[in-house]
This record gives C-alpha cells, sequence and structure tokens, in this order.
C-alpha cells in the first residue's frame, strides 16, 4: 500500500502541518511528526472529511453566506470622493500598501486619485474590510462615539499578541571535508542565479536566503562557536542545527562532537547525507551509525529528519530548503517586532576606519538608528547600521543580522545587547559591570571540581556528573568511558557529554565550560589554547596515566554526590533529681549522669517512663557555679534544655548526636 507524508498531504488540502496534525488526532491516527507517513486509505479519509465539512458549509445559499460573511467585517464608511490615500488612512494602512494592493489587482491609480467603488471592491477584499461610499452629510449625522481608525485600533488590541512568524535561524556542523562549506556555498549561489533580491549576506557573519517566499538565516560562524561559545555567555542564537555527513566516509569524530553540541544546547537537528553521488557512497550505512548515535531517522520510526544530497549537483537541496521551513513551522517561531529590541553579537572587530565594529543578531524588537544599546562588555549610541550588502539602513527586526557603528569598545561574540532608555544608564550600568568583573578576577571563580561536588549535592545540585572524555585512541575512550559508566548508579549518573581520541582541544574546554562539565584525559594533553581558555573559563581538566586512578577519583566523586546516611551515636543518660526555677533562665534541671557523657549543645531526649515526651537541644550544662562542655557518669550536674520548660523529677535526659556517614557505592 502507498504512503504519503503529512506535510505533503496537508499542502494537496490547503491545510498548515499544524491543522492536519489536530485532524489526525481527532480522528485517533496517531502520528509523531510533519514527517511521518499515512497510508492512502486514510489519506482519502481525511479528504472526504474536509470535503463532507465544505458541502455542509456550501449548502447555505449564497446570499446567506454573503449576509454571514458582512456581519463579521468591520464597516468603514468612504466619503463621496475621497482619495485612495484617505481610504488608505481610514483603514489603517499607508497609502504605498494600498496602491500596490491595487496594481496587483491591474489597477494603476495613483494615490491622489479619487476612490472608485472598485477600488474599495479590491481593498476591501485585500484587508478583510467592508468599504461602502456614503454621502459627507450622512456620515456627519452619524451617532456613533467612536472613530474609524479608533474603532480600528480596538479591533486590533483585541488580538492582544504582538508576535508574528519569524527567520529560522540555521547552523550547519559536521566532519572537516564533509561538504558543509560546499553545501552552503551551493544554497548562496543558487539563491543569486534566482534573483532573489538581498538574497545573500557576503561579509557579516550571517548568510540570509529566501526559499518559498520565506527567508532562512545561516550563522557563518564555526558550528561549534555557535553553540558553545554563546552558550557558555547564557545566550542561545541557533534554532536548528543541520548536520552534513559524507555518504562516502560516515560517522567521524567531529560528527559526533558535533551531535553532541547540538543536543546540548537542545536544538532540532537536520541531517544532511551528502555525496551521494559520489562512488562508495552508501547513506543507508550513514542512517545505521547516527541511529547508534540517537538520530533514529524519521523513515525508520525515530523522529531526525534526514536528507540524501549532493552539494555539488544541488540534487536534494530544495527537498532539505523545504523541511528547514517545515521544521521552522513546527517549532512555532515567533517574535515581537513592536517590544525593546535585544539579541546576541555574532562578530566583532575593531575596523581602522570605523572603530569598534559588532554585528548582531536582533531577537525581538526593532532596533533603529540612533538606539542606544548596552552589552555585557560596551555600550554605545548606533551611529549607522549596515546590511549585508553594505547599504546603510534605519530599521532592523527580529532574525535580521546588522553591522553597528557607535560603540565605544569592542564586545565579545555571544554577549547579549539590548536597547536602553538613554546613555546615563548605559554608562552606569556599565561601570557597575566592569567594578563587579574586577572583582571577579581578585577572587578567582572556578567552575565544578571533583572536590566541590558534594557541597553542590547538599545544596540541592545536579544529580548526575558531567564529563568531556579525550583519550590517546579510540579503543582507549570506549574501554575507559566503558569502566566509568558502570559506577554510576540509580541515586547518581554519569552523563558524557562529549567523548573522543585525541588531545583536549580548545572546543572541548567551550563544550566543558558550557555544560558545567569536567574534563578527564586519559594519556592525552591539552593544547596551549585549550589550557588559556580552561584558565580563563575556570574549568577543571584532570590529566591521568592509570585508569585506576582516572575511576577511583570518579568513584569518590560519585560518593560525594550521593546523600549521607545520618546515623544516631547515645552519649549518655542523666536521671533528674532535683528541679529548680532561675529567674530569666526557666527550669534547671540537677541531674546524675548514670551512664556515658552529657554533652554541651549536644542533642537530647527526655524520657518519662520509658516514654519520649520531647525532644531538642541542651541550651546549658553546668557542674556546680561553672559551665561545663562536658560531664561523665558517676557526676551531679545542672542541665538547661532550650525552649522545654516541663522537667520533672524522676525524668531520663539522654544525650545523643547525628553522625554523618559517608556512604559507598553499591551496586
Amino acid at each position: 500500500m502507498s504512503k504519503i507524508r503529512v506535510y505533503e498531504l496537508a499542502k494537496m488540502l490547503g491545510k498548515t502541518n499544524r491543522e492536519l496534525l489536530d485532524m489526525l488526532g481527532d480522528l485517533g491516527i496517531e502520528v509523531k511528526t510533519h514527517m511521518s507517513s499515512i497510508d492512502t486509505e486514510t489519506a482519502q479519509l481525511i479528504e472526504d472529511t474536509i470535503k463532507t465539512e465544505s458541502g455542509k458549509t456550501g449548502n447555505k445559499s449564497a446570499e446567506s453566506s454573503a449576509s454571514e460573511k458582512n456581519v463579521s467585517k468591520q464597516l468603514i464608511k468612504v466619503p463621496a470622493g475621497a482619495s485612495v490615500k484617505d481610504v488608505a488612512d481610514m483603514i489603517g494602512i499607508s497609502a504605498g500598501e494600498a496602491v500596490r494592493e491595487l496594481v496587483a489587482a491591474g489597477m494603476m491609480v495613483p494615490a491622489n486619485m479619487p476612490a472608485s467603488e472598485e477600488v474599495l471592491v479590491i481593498l476591501s477584499d485585500a484587508f478583510d474590510i467592508d468599504l461602502e461610499i456614503f454621502e459627507k452629510k450622512e456620515i456627519e449625522a452619524e451617532t456613533e462615539a467612536e472613530s474609524v481608525r479608533e474603532r480600528l485600533r480596538k479591533k486590533k488590541e483585541v488580538k492582544g499578541d504582538n508576535a508574528r512568524y519569524r527567520s529560522p535561524v540555521v547552523t550547519v556542523m559536521g566532519h572537516v571535508d564533509h561538504g558543509k562549506t560546499t553545501l552552503l556555498d551551493y544554497i548562496r549561489d543558487t539563491n543569486i542565479t534566482a534573483r532573489e533580491a538581498g538574497g545573500i549576506t557576503q561579509h557579516i557573519g550571517a548568510s540570509r536566503v529566501r526559499y518559498n517566499d520565506k527567508e532562512i538565516v545561516f550563522l557563518d560562524t564555526p558550528g561549534h562557536e555557535a553553540f558553545t561559545s554563546m552558550r557558555a555567555r547564557g545566550t542561545q542564537v541557533t534554532d536548528i542545527a543541520i548536520l552534513v555527513v559524507a555518504a562516502d566516509d560516515g560517522v567521524m569524530p567531529q560528527t559526533e562532537e558535533a551531535i553532541n553540541h547540538a543536543k546540548a544546547a537542545g536544538v532540532p537537528i537536520i541531517v544532511a547525507v551528502n555525496k551521494i553521488d559520489k562512488p562508495g557512497a552508501r547513506s543507508d550505512r550513514v542512517r545505521q551509525q547516527l541511529s547508534d548515535k540517537g538520530l533514529v531517522p524519521e523513515e525508520w520510526g525515530g523522529d531526525t529528519v534526514m536528507i540524501d544530497v549532493s552539494a555539488k549537483s544541488g540534487e536534494g537541496v530544495d527537498h532539505l530548503l523545504e523541511m528547514l521551513l517545515l521544521v521552522a513551522e513546527m517549532e512555532e517561531l515567533k517574535a515581537d517586532p513592536t517590544i525593546i529590541a535585544e539579541g546576541t553579537v555574532i562578530e566583532s572587530k575593531l575596523d581602522k576606519g570605523k572603530g569598534p565594529v559588532a554585528t548582531v543578531l536582533i531577537k525581538q524588537g526593532t532596533l533603529e538608528t540612533g538606539d542606544i544599546i548596552l552589552m555585557d562588555s560596551s555600550w554605545g549610541k548606533i551611529r549607522a547600521m549596515l546590511d549585508h550588502k553594505g547599504d546603510q539602513v534605519k530599521k532592523a527586526g527580529p532574525s535580521t543580522a546588522v553591522e553597528i557603528l557607535g560603540l565605544n569598545s569592542v564586545p565579545q561574540p555571544g554577549e547579549a545587547f539590548a536597547k536602553v532608555e538613554n546613555e546615563k544608564v548605559a554608562r552606569d550600568t556599565t561601570a557597575d559591570r566592569e567594578q563587579t568583573r574586577r572583582q571577579d578576577q581578585n577572587v578567582s571563580s572556578k567552575k565544578m571540581t571533583l572536590e566541590e561536588l558534594y557541597a553542590q549535592m547538599q545544596e540541592g545540585g545536579v544529580p548526575q556528573l558531567n564529563l568531556v572524555l579525550k583519550c590517546d585512541v579510540q579503543g582507549s575512550t570506549e574501554a575507559v568511558e566503558s569502566s566509568v559508566a558502570k559506577l554510576a548508579t540509580a541515586e547518581v549518573g554519569i552523563n558524557f557529554v562529549h567523548k573522543g581520541a585525541g588531545r583536549v582541544s580548545e572546543s572541548d574546554v567551550m563544550l566543558a565550560a558550557a555544560s558545567n562539565a569536567i574534563i578527564v584525559a586519559f594519556n592525552v594533553r591539552p593544547d596551549n589554547n585549550a589550557k588559556k581558555v580552561a584558565e580563563r573559563e575556570g574549568v577543571q581538566i584532570r590529566i591521568y596515566n592509570v585508569i585506576y586512578d582516572l575511576l577511583d577519583d570518579v568513584k569518590a566523586a560519585l560518593e560525594g554526590m550521593l546523600k549521607p546516611i545520618i546515623r544516631e551515636e547515645i552519649l549518655g543518660q542523666a536521671e533528674v533529681r532535683e528541679v529548680f526555677k532561675v529567674p530569666k533562665v526557666g527550669q534547671i534541671a540537677g541531674c546524675y549522669v548514670l551512664e556515658g557523657v552529657i554533652r554541651r549543645n549536644a542533642r537530647a531526649r527526655v524520657i518519662t517512663d520509658g516514654v519520649v515526651k520531647w525532644q531538642g537541644n541542651i541550651a546549658a550544662l553546668r557542674r556546680f557555679k561553672d559551665d561545663a562542655r562536658e560531664v561523665n557518669a558517676g557526676y551531679e550536674c545542672g542541665i538547661n534544655l532550650q525552649n522545654y520548660q516541663d522537667i520533672s523529677e524522676g525524668d531520663i535526659i539522654e544525650a545523643f548526636q547525628e553522625v554523618e556517614e559517608k556512604r559507598k557505592l553499591q551496586k
């Protein structure tokens, strides 16, 4: 029986993916995503259901349908002789928007020309509003309290949320020589030949591509850097990751590293199986290898979209871009262009002619020339904004990358920015942050160490130990991973953020910093850049040559994460022989220590006829008139119990202490 994908059926039926998924759910048909396949019988059932619903609506007379339609529309009365511009003002749009709609309908009517009935019909349909011509006196005679504009404004406010669709931001990742750059270049070149205006970003760290009337933003920064450096600073700009894997080479160390980075960032992954036209290409083998890494293809029952492509010939690239837009649709990416502008720095430099320059990607709001923006380490008044072509722009909205001039210093990539009210706020905030930064430098701030895990666990910290494992060869990696994994228990676990062969690199350190992980290096060493970054980011690198030392340290760390056993230790017992009342102090129990020792500040319980009446702390302990630290068996003493005044002769006061006993790992 033939099958069809959900998104293909949605396109055929004129429905959105979300609408069709909801419809399938209502019918009790289980599908995971828009990429899931359904059989043709089910597809026919859906089509018949839609036709039936449409038929019910169609049975109504055309007159009643038109009447109902008019009831739901906003009625605007247009004075006779009003120009197209006047009508546009009444609708709440610009004259240019009105003229464009008229031109699209085949009418060349300037904005200053009177609006005919035909013009009103076209604009009514275009903006879903009823426009009717009335004599001016009829309008003046109206007793409506609200103007047309006021009614329209209130109608828009009823919708409430100004958030709207924004373009997805995509990062391309993968192993070296698997075709990441070639694929991105093909997408760009195709876009140019398609003559899409403003289709390619050349110099500002982001490529902007238009496909099917929607834009996709590709980050030009290296994939790992885009995830790690920005996540380490608490920002996340990527919406979707494309993982490029060569069909003739398969999953390689950097492929696995890219998967770990994308998973740690929590973004959807689309796999592009590249070089399918090369000899020895086996896309099925790639799918099997990726399944072993947790990325199960959708056609195998998983939820990972995998597309066979050739970056050289372009085969499958259109399908890849279509899938990108589908995933973006399912992610429901939205942004509000009306709120205060904020976003992230993706590149920065010091230009001899322009001064400090930063390329920013806007997340929310609209950035305008003249705005005051504040970053983590700099601020400035925007003197100019340049788009991908180097042209100056006045405004830039969500998912737009622009190069900005006017900063007082060069910010770091990954820093967040936001628009602020005035220069004073920016200066004061920057000064406060600089003072805090200096204090932090004096008191060295470190990431998690093995010795600190127990303390963090007591404070409600993470229930698992995050590790980045690097070994000399792949065989050692597998052996160490297997041995370390066996140490995990149901109470404390081990999470390998990344594992691989080779020296500890800068990328490893940045991933550890972003994931609050410890780097465990077996028979390898960090390179110079990695050492510097580790020192700067406060990441701990533990180096081992003997596997037993490595396992002992990890075991000790896991045992430190276990909640300790609280064991009660009885110190001694004293019998109350007499009770004294002391002003401003309360009851003092004159006692004789029967056994053991009674210690000041110990825990205690009062026992009457074998029944525990109270439990708390010893507030004071005296031997005659002097304070005592402890009193042994066979001696008399005075005991004052904290917040307890119901002691009787013959009571037994039992002193005890709670001892924390470190637990051992048990399988």
